[in-house]
C-alpha cells in the first residue's frame, strides 16, 4: 500500500462510521452491526470439519506411498535415474502430507479449546462482575447503568 492510499484509508475511516463500541451479548444500536460473532455451533461444525479431513489425509493421501517407493528404488536400482527424482517426489509428498494433517490437528483442537475457553471465561465474566455493594452485575444491570 502506497502512502497516498494509506491517508486515504485513514481519512476514510472515520466518514465511514465503522468503528462501534457495544456490550457482550446486547444487540447492535448502530447500522454497521458487529465486525466478529462468534457461534459455538459454527465452531464445533469446523473442527468436526478439520477433524475429518485430518482422518481422510491420512487413509486417501497415503494410497500410493508404497507403490511410489518401490518404483522408485526400482527404477534406481535399474540404472535410470528417474528413481532418485521419483524418491524426491515420494519425500516431499509425504513432508507436505504429514504437514497438513497436522495442521488439521491443530485447528481442530485450536476450535475446540477455543469453544471451552470461551464459554468458560463468559460464565466468569457474567458471574463475577459485582458493585460496589457485592451484588452480581448481571448484563441487563450493566446495560442500566449505560443508559
Amino acid at each position: 500500500m502506497a502512502w497516498d492510499e494509506w491517508e486515504q484509508a485513514k481519512a476514510a475511516s472515520p466518514a465511514s462510521g465503522s468503528t462501534q463500541t457495544r456490550l457482550n451479548q446486547l444487540a447492535s444500536s448502530g447500522s454497521g452491526g458487529t465486525d466478529l460473532t462468534v457461534y459455538d455451533d459454527v465452531l464445533g461444525k469446523l473442527g468436526d470439519m478439520a477433524r475429518s479431513l485430518h482422518g481422510q489425509l491420512a487413509t486417501d493421501g497415503d494410497h500410493a506411498r508404497v507403490a511410489t517407493f518401490e518404483a522408485s528404488n526400482d527404477l534406481f536400482n535399474s540404472g535410470l535415474d528417474m528413481g532418485a527424482g521419483l524418491l524426491e517426489v515420494h519425500d516431499a509428498w509425504n513432508t507436505k502430507l504429514r504437514t497438513l494433517r497436522e495442521a488439521c490437528g491443530h485447528i481442530s483442537n485450536h476450535l475446540d479449546h477455543s469453544r471451552s475457553t470461551h464459554g468458560a471465561e463468559e460464565k466468569k465474566i457474567v458471574l463475577g462482575m459485582q458493585d460496589a455493594g457485592g451484588k452480581t452485575m448481571t448484563v441487563s444491570r450493566i446495560y442500566d447503568q449505560f443508559k
